[in-house]
């Protein structure tokens, strides 16, 4: 049985197996976000993920990509390991791997994925990535969104029960 430990892999651990895994000819799906305080948006979303091919591979920011996203002073509120290790334990993601730059598009060229996916509040057009996966034959697919579900949400309610 699969660990946590062996679902989070460095860039280019991944990259070797996503090699191993287009010559099994599974179809690798990509996401990526800061997934910071996990929520049932968060779950719903990978699940529509995870639909769109055969193996899911979450980018996750990694702390300094975080604070570079203007966020927040206070955010991340769960450190990169922390995030890493539950997106891993989560039924429809196969593999987490951290990113330090602001955006995926490192990861994403190292994986070459089958289909993109991010949520439907992106424009294609704006979705990194979506250029170089097309190129190569990929998709993109644009999930729908959960309707008032999100981190920030979360902290706002917590900030206000607090005063």
């Amino acid at each position: 049985m699969r660990t946590t430990s062996d679902r989070v892999l460095s860039r280019k651990a991944l990259a070797a197996a996503a090699n191993g895994l287009r010559r099994e000819n599974k179809r690798i799906v990509f996401t990526n976000g800061c997934f910071d305080i996990l929520h049932v948006g968060h779950l719903r979303y990978l699940r529509e993920a995870a639909r769109q091919g055969d193996v899911l591979v979450v980018g996750v920011n990694s702390d300094r990509s975080v604070r570079s996203l203007e966020k927040g002073d206070e955010r991340p509120i769960v450190s990169q390991d922390e995030r890493a290790e539950l997106l891993a334990a989560l039924e429809p993601v196969d593999y987490v791997v951290i990113f330090d730059e602001p955006d995926p598009l490192e990861t994403i060229l190292a994986i070459r994925p089958d289909v993109l996916v991010k949520g439907a509040d992106w424009a294609e057009e704006d979705i990194i990535g979506a250029k170089e996966v097309k190129s190569w034959g990929g998709t993109v697919y644009r999930a729908p969104l959960v309707d008032n579900r999100s981190t920030t949400d979360i902290i706002t309610k917590i900030k206000e029960l607090k005063k």
